[in-house]
C-alpha cells in the first residue's frame, strides 16, 4: 500500500512538474516574464523532491535480505600473509 502511494504522489509530483514549465513557457510568459520565471524555478525544485518522496522506504520494501553474509577477510582467506 506505502509503495503504491509514493508512486502515486511521484507521479503527481513530477505531472505538476511538467505543468508548470509548459505553462511557464507557452502562456505565462506572454504576460508577465518573472512570473515565467518563478514558475521554472518552482518546477526545476519538484524533481529531486519527487525522487526522495518516490525512494522513501524503498529499501523496508525491497527483497534485498535483511544481512549480508559475512565475507572473509583477506587475512583469513590466506593466514600466511
Amino acid at each position: 500500500m506505502q509503495r503504491a502511494r509514493r508512486h502515486r504522489t511521484y507521479f503527481w509530483l513530477m505531472a505538476v512538474c511538467l505543468g508548470l514549465i509548459v505553462l511557464a513557457w507557452n502562456v505565462v510568459r506572454l504576460w508577465s516574464t518573472t512570473a515565467a520565471v518563478l514558475m521554472s524555478v518552482v518546477a526545476a525544485v519538484i524533481p529531486p523532491v519527487a525522487a526522495i518522496v518516490g525512494n522513501s522506504g524503498a529499501l523496508a520494501d525491497s527483497d534485498l535480505p535483511r544481512s549480508r553474509p559475512s565475507r572473509p577477510t583477506r587475512f583469513e582467506e590466506d593466514p600466511d600473509r
